[in-house]
């Protein structure tokens, strides 16, 4: 990414961005009592949409600032964010979708969703990027 480890964190902690790099066109906004800033162990909640409109409470399990963060639901799935600074003012960043701690993480196995989620995440880093545009 052409930024640093830190603005993409500033982003990432804040649940009001969310739809701003949400590749799968799912998430519409965090619920009026969100956080401004995750930390480990918040909760909060997100307005969705797939087909039908719903809502989600996902609570923060992994944090390391400006590293990592990775937030769960009752389902028990992960969608986790790592930063890897280069030092040269660019950032790795390596999103992942991690079912296998799922209550039932064989039902995902099964279904369409680790593959649809793929392509979601693809698109999720590609506006990330155009977010940040060049390098700072």
């Amino acid at each position: 990414m052409p930024a640093p480890a830190e603005r993409i964190f500033d982003l990432l902690a804040d649940p009001a961005k969310h739809p701003l790099i949400d590749g799968s066109g799912s998430v519409l906004a965090p619920r009026p009592d969100a956080p401004d800033r995750l930390t480990l162990g918040t909760a909060f909640g997100m307005d969705m949409r797939i087909g039908l409109a719903y809502r989600i409470e996902n609570t923060v399990v992994e944090f390391e600032e400006n590293r990592l963060i990775a937030w769960r639901h009752f389902n028990g799935h992960r969608w986790r964010w790592r930063l890897t600074p280069l030092g040269d003012g660019t950032t790795e960043v390596t999103e992942t979708f991690d079912w296998s701690t799922a209550r039932v993480p064989l039902l995902l196995d099964l279904s369409p969703v680790p593959r649809r989620n793929k392509a979601s995440m693809r698109r999720s880093l590609e506006r990330l990027t155009a977010l940040f545009g060049t390098a700072a």
